[in-house]
């Protein structure tokens, strides 16, 4: 036991508590070098050790306390390693105990003595054992019942393990390192502790590691997911308060302006729900710090019209606004989409506009050098009111005369330093409206969006039809593909048009099955600590490719349809053409992969074939069939694949089958997966500042973090009163995880 002047601190290294090489394991095993970072590293669970078993009854895989004597004792070595062999015998049965590479056990573990071995049941040639068990012997003479009561009312931590240290090694790490411990400083304020009977943070520590009942453990367990909980929504509602403190320009929309002409002249009425978010979103541009507004809404809800109804806003009070689209294919679509909603609005300036209005210009990394000298001079001087792009937008030599709203379209495939990149360009700071198709579980909005004020659309608008989805498991119904194509003739053969989605481009291709996964998919992935990772997207059989299956059944079950290929390898002026020709009618069968994933409007289009589809998640899935039921007639997803009946794989495309709603597939999707901590793994490889908190399970509590960090932030927005809060608060802030959150 270390002594009052040498007793740890949380910041202390390892080396020279636990011994240098036992520190260097850790080190390269789990990246830990402080004394925090040991005890961090939680215990999945406890084995409880409580009446003892006859050995004659044990069953592999169970966790037993026997009470047993000594009845020999050897060493063997093998592969490369001194292994100590112990029978131990209670008198029904033997068993054998092994322990490797710790020959000093011999010394003690003699012929004749009792004790009592902890462990969990494995075999060997058909002998029951207990590898490297926790023992206590009993000495001659002691009171064996009272020895034994001390050792059965015991909790073992069981740790997440790997490489050179196992579970009992880091175990007895902590317990030193638990010994030697001085005070640590509570950073969690008293009077929150007070009120939800919570340990200190000492008293956490000891109780999840060496807990005195299973009820200590998890309230210790509470205090530390609380911690983690408290420290995110502390740095959200911090940000969330340098946004208010920023200085915007108000846009205030006029009562008989050009956004009340645009209205005015759209075909149709906006859904009670596009209404809703209107107004918020006018509300907050009225205010004079910049509006950090999330608008997340179902495939076809009409996200697109009010975020121009938006832009139509600034540019009615002089400014302009950018929207910025991930693929060239979608900002293409967006310039279209909006040209027709705006009609000759479009057009101001020219001899086909209304006299009232603005410019359109879409900025693209493959336009020529006149083209983009041409679109550049627009928006420099404020003709081009709405400017639509790719990456394009945020290169050097864009400049805008007055950029007062960004407007991000599918924000999870951008970094960071690309949306600032956009936001850096304009004089003052600008609103920022991201949007997002992919539905996101309230507990992950609030966790990982707790920056931005949420808007929600789950009305779709009026005449959109039904679609139907089926799965095709070719694995026992080999037939029911052949069915699938007849089915894809008769469509077509109605006027119609239809898609067919493979997972990659072609049979060459070193793509990894998970490089197919959407971005959609793999940012709520990281939202959950996760990648997709089943055994199925693991697998490394072969996948269909776009350049594989088109000439195939353009030359066989399509035989006589007009079919093309559509992928992400192609120039951008062929993906353009191709487009184009499918959206007037002239291509009935578009192969493609999911590069149509988003943004893809073909009313005409009433059918989809997605190949492989246990090979995308859940929420790519729901996008891709959102393709299709965009006119009068109704719908119909088939979901092709060769994953066993009663894989996970299948459940998950059952579920997609089963729902049209994205909010409850969502959360479909979060269950089946393993979950993580909430900021996921930074691709650099650095442990997250989080590891208990999960966001589902733990919905009731973030509740709870997220109202005392309100409260606190508004009583003190920068913690000067809680320094050693702050102090963890901007730990959080500099890990490179933060930078996932950091949305503005």
């Amino acid at each position: 036991m270390a002594t009052m002047a040498t007793m740890a601190t949380l910041t202390d290294r390892l080396k020279g508590i636990i011994g240098d090489r036992t520190a260097d394991a850790l080190k390269a095993v789990f990246g830990m070098s402080t004394v925090e970072d040991l005890l961090r590293h939680y215990p999945r669970r406890y084995v409880v050790r409580g009446e003892f078993s006859d050995i004659s009854s044990l069953i592999e895989g169970d966790e037993v306390t026997v009470l047993a004597e000594i009845a020999a004792v050897k060493t063997r070595r093998a592969n490369g390693r001194n292994i100590l062999e112990v029978n131990v015998t209670d008198g029904s049965a033997v068993m054998s105990l092994t322990f490797f590479n710790q020959p000093w056990r011999e010394k003690e573990l003699k012929i004749g003595k009792t004790g009592m071995f902890a462990g969990k049941v494995g075999s060997f040639n058909g002998k029951r054992q207990l590898s490297h068990p926790d023992y206590q012997l009993i000495p001659d003479g002691d009171d064996v019942d009272s020895a034994l009561a001390a050792f059965a009312g015991k909790y073992l931590p069981v740790y997440p393990a790997g490489g050179k240290m196992p579970s009992w090694k880091i175990s007895q790490c902590v317990e030193l390192v638990l010994d030697s411990l001085g005070e640590v400083e509570d950073y969690l304020p008293a009077d929150v502790i007070k009120e939800f009977g919570y340990p200190t943070l000492k008293g956490a520590f000891t109780s999840i590691h060496k807990p005195e009942s299973l009820e200590a453990a998890d309230l210790a367990r509470l205090r530390l997911t609380f911690d983690e909980a408290i420290l995110l929504q502390l740095l959200l509602a911090g940000r969330r308060a340098e946004l208010k403190a920023l200085d915007a320009t108000p846009r205030k929309i006029a009562t008989n302006g050009l956004v009340s002409t645009f209205e005015s002249k759209l075909p149709f009425k906006y859904t009670s729900g596009q209404i809703e978010v209107n107004s918020e979103i006018e509300s907050d541009m009225q205010q004079p710090h910049p509006m950090h507004r999330l608008l997340q809404g179902e495939v076809g809800s009409g996200k697109t019209v009010i975020a121009l109804r938006a832009m139509l806003s600034v540019i009615e009070s002089g400014g302009q606004a950018a929207l910025l689209a991930p693929t060239e294919v979608l900002a293409a679509q967006h310039f279209k989409t909006i040209s027709n909603l705006l009609g000759d609005l479009a057009q101001a300036g020219t001899l086909q506009g209304s006299g009232e209005g603005t410019q359109l210009a879409l900025l693209t990394g493959s336009l020529n050098a006149n083209q983009k000298r041409e679109v550049l001079g627009r928006i420099a001087n404020g003709e081009a009111g709405i400017v639509i792009g790719t990456h394009a937008l945020i290169s050097e030599g864009v400049e805008f005369h007055d950029l007062a709203l960004v407007v991000v379209d599918e924000q999870h495939r951008f970094g960071v330093e690309q949306r600032d990149a956009l936001r850096m360009k304009a004089t003052k700071p600008p609103h920022l409206l991201v949007m997002t198709a992919t539905p996101i579980p309230r507990t992950v909005a609030m966790t990982i969006f707790g920056d931005l004020d949420v808007s929600t659309l789950r009305q779709l608008p009026s005449g959109r039809s039904p679609i139907t989805t089926h799965v095709i498991p070719v694995l026992e119904k080999p037939h029911y593909l052949d069915r699938a194509w007849e089915r894809v003739k008769e469509e077509v053969a109605k006027g119609h048009q239809v898609y067919i989605v493979a997972p990659r481009i072609s049979e060459s291709s070193e793509d990894s099955p998970k490089a197919k996964i959407s971005a959609a998919d793999i940012a709520m992935a990281k939202m959950m600590g996760d990648e997709i990772t089943s055994e199925e997207l693991a697998g490394t059989e072969k996948m269909t490719s776009v350049e594989e299956l088109a000439p195939k059944l353009a030359t066989g079950a399509l035989k006589g349809l007009k079919l093309a290929p559509l992928h992400g390898r192609q120039s951008a002026e062929l993906k353009d053409e191709t487009m184009t020709a499918f959206s007037k009618g002239q291509i009935d069968v578009l192969v493609a992969t999911t590069v149509i994933e988003v943004g893809v409007d073909v009313p005409n289009a009433s059918m989809m074939v997605i190949m492989d589809a246990d090979r995308f998640g859940v929420s790519q899935l729901h996008q891709l069939r959102g393709r299709v039921g965009r006119g009068t007639t109704p719908g119909l997803c088939l979901l092709v694949s060769g994953a066993a009946e009663d894989s996970p794989a299948m459940a998950r495309l059952s579920a997609v089958a089963g729902t049209l709603d994205g909010f409850e597939l969502s959360r479909i999707d979060l269950d089946q997966r393993r979950e993580g901590d909430v900021l996921g793994r930074a691709q650099s490889g650095t442990k997250s500042h989080l590891r208990l908190l999960r966001v589902l399970r733990d919905e009731a509590l973030i509740e709870e973090a997220r109202r005392v960090a309100v409260d606190l932030i508004a009583e003190d927005s920068k913690l000067a009163s809680h320094p050693a809060l702050a102090a963890q608060v901007a730990i959080l802030k500099e890990e490179e995880r933060s930078a996932f959150l950091d949305k503005g």
